[in-house]
């Protein structure tokens, strides 16, 4: 080859390695956002959607001025702290965290990297903030609950099934929000009469034994809280319900969604949308321990008649009419 023909060649392959070597630069300088979810990757997908919509809402595109590293415990609490120290070993410019168990991982993991809540109970219980109005340290984001919400539950749930007067609760004792769940259900039994079963699961293979347990303890009805591993697995604990012939009130739609009878919460989707703005407002500056915790005011109530028509119950014109959304 002669010498000017090499010139050329050399030439070429510059002008195609250049453009490569480019976006690979422009990949390694995109701001990487790290989602660590308590719960699996189909139980979650619609929540993620809408963190990447409310981005998209915000100016931000995919692959282009922002990038995702998203990591699923599929409902397994042991394993958050190492995925949440992996996501830190990235170097992620923020991290959002649904829950309360991924919360902690993550506050353990790193006390540095803004980390943005979605979807906690009782942020200052957990003692994830110092304060609501002034968090503190790097943590800020959404609260999911408010003061008398397990309460709800369970006033809801003896209004539309009047003859329960044993109610069994599915917690998990891993999940530190579930103390005070505990707590505000407790009051509202002694108030409406109610006496409670408490039922502890950790993990999918405990589900069975205690719907057997619900069935030796004469449960009338069943409180299922809000938490990542009953969601995770919410189709099977529907179905259990289903079979157990046992009215369940739900603390989060997606049950009710799957064929569960009500739920009674706020919306997780728009709570994630919402956590877009914290990261935005992070990666323009923002301190997250300036940011004030929000505390979400709108919470939605969902019944399922088609599953109240399966289990012989007529849900009350009390109940229905503050219904947010009737599925028939």
């Amino acid at each position: 080859m002669s010498r000017c023909k090499t010139f050329i060649h050399t030439i070429a392959i510059g002008l195609l390695v250049a453009p490569l070597a480019a976006d690979a630069q422009q990949a390694a300088k995109l701001p990487r956002i790290g989602l660590l979810m308590g719960s699996s990757a189909s139980a979650a997908a619609h929540l993620v959607d809408a963190f990447r919509q409310g981005l998209r809402e915000l100016g931000y595109v995919e692959g282009r001025n922002i990038a995702f590293e998203v990591r699923y415990a599929d409902g397994r609490h042991e394993v958050l702290p190492g995925l949440a120290a992996e996501l830190v070993r990235l170097n992620v410019n923020a991290l959002v965290v649904a829950a309360a168990p991924a919360i902690r991982a993550a506050k353990q993991a790193t006390s540095t990297i803004p980390i943005v809540m979605a979807a906690v109970a009782d942020p200052l219980e957990a003692e994830f903030v110092a304060s609501l109005a002034r968090p503190g340290g790097n943590i800020t984001g959404v609260s999911a609950l408010a003061e008398g919400y397990s309460a709800k539950w369970l006033e809801l749930l003896k209004e539309a099934v009047p003859k329960a007067s044993r109610v069994a609760v599915l917690s998990n004792p891993t999940n530190p929000s579930h103390s005070g769940y505990w707590r505000e259900t407790q009051a509202a039994a002694r108030v409406l009469g109610v006496t409670l079963q408490s039922l502890e699961v950790r993990d999918p293979s405990e589900f069975e034994p205690a719907f057997t347990a619900m069935t030796k303890g004469r449960a009338g009805a069943l409180l299922v809280p809000p938490d990542s591993l009953t969601l995770a697995h919410r189709t099977r604990i529907v179905d259990l319900a289903a079979k157990s012939r046992l009215p369940a009130m739900y603390g989060l739609r997606e049950f009710v969604d799957a064929g569960g009878l009500m739920a009674y919460g706020s919306s997780l989707a728009q709570i994630f949308r919402r956590a877009a703005v914290f990261v935005d407002k992070v990666l323009k500056g923002a301190k997250p321990g300036d940011l004030p915790v929000e505390q979400t005011s709108r919470f939605e109530l969902v019944v399922n008649l088609k599953t109240a028509k399966a289990l012989g119950l007529t849900i009350p014109p009390s109940v229905l009419v503050r219904a947010d959304q009737v599925i028939q």
